[in-house]
């Protein structure tokens, strides 16, 4: 599932293709979106910018027009050049922002809304949302407030609550938790601030060291590599992600896994660098 990091990449990526260039043609399979462009044609409009704000991504039109999509599990955003072969079927296609010398594909996207700035700044679950760890004024204090603010959830869970901090994810949320040392199904209500501090401070050394610029003129939201342990070894990328029975990097301790939370994700921790 495409977190943080990989958004903002994206929106980085469409932002350098996109920005400043008129829609010379728009295409979608999603009957929502199509309504609004037989209203209000997107084609003629110039795409005025494209940024990521936690796991959502926003394409800004002139005239006060906003995409507005997410990712869920399984959806991406490529670009390519015109005539170019998609890397996906036409079957995954839910949305295609065409310009002269650049075509935006959006495949499987689950969530594809139009929206004027008012009525984004009104849509449930985008205007609740906590402090992105990506943004350039991230407010660690902001999100260690809203940590005390749920003494009852275990910090893992606390972690993937949008409202709390914005961006992280399942893979994420278990290397935070190990590299600050604490146990993921810790309640946040026993916890110190000064771990807070630290998970805070961690997730966003993180998530900023793997936005590097993408190369090349394709992008996918969602490539499969992402590194925490600064190890060039994509077999040593994770300390425990995925890792379940195997040793700990730290301590050779094997790594266990248990689903965790309402929607029941897989967590992974070291048993002695993490105690409970």
């Amino acid at each position: 599932m495409p977190e943080g990091d990989t958004i903002f990449r994206t929106a980085a990526t469409l932002e350098r293709a996109l920005a400043g260039h008129v829609v010379t043609k728009f295409e979608t399979q999603l009957p929502k979106l199509a309504r609004v462009d037989d209203d209000r044609p997107v084609q003629g409009r110039t795409v005025e910018s494209s940024s990521a704000s936690g796991k959502w991504l926003m394409l800004r039109f002139s005239d006060d027009l906003v995409l507005l999509t997410h990712m869920l599990m399984s959806g991406s955003w490529h670009i390519y050049r015109p005539g170019e072969s998609w890397r996906k079927s036409r079957y995954h296609m839910r949305v295609v922002i065409e310009t002269a010398r650049i075509l935006a594909v959006a495949f499987d996207v689950q969530i594809a809304e139009f929206h004027t700035e008012a009525s984004l700044a009104r849509r449930k679950g985008f205007n609740q949302l906590g402090p992105d760890l990506l943004a350039v004024d991230f407010d660690p204090a902001a999100a260690i407030a809203n940590l005390e603010n749920h003494p009852d959830l275990e910090i893992a869970v606390a972690l993937l609550n949008q409202t709390v901090v914005a961006g992280l994810g399942n893979v994420y949320k278990s290397e935070v938790c190990f590299l600050a040392g604490v146990n993921p199904f810790q309640r946040t209500g026993g916890m110190a601030r000064a771990q807070m501090e630290s998970i805070m401070s961690i997730a966003r050394k993180l998530m900023r060291a793997n936005i590097a610029p993408a190369t090349g003129d394709r992008i996918l939201t969602y490539s499969g590599f992402r590194r925490t342990t600064g190890r060039a070894d994509p077999a040593e990328n994770l300390w425990v992600y995925g890792r379940a029975g195997e040793p700990c990097r730290r301590c050779a301790t094997p790594i266990l896994s248990r689903k965790q939370g309402s929607d029941a994700r897989t967590t992974f921790w070291c048993p002695v660098c993490q105690p409970l």
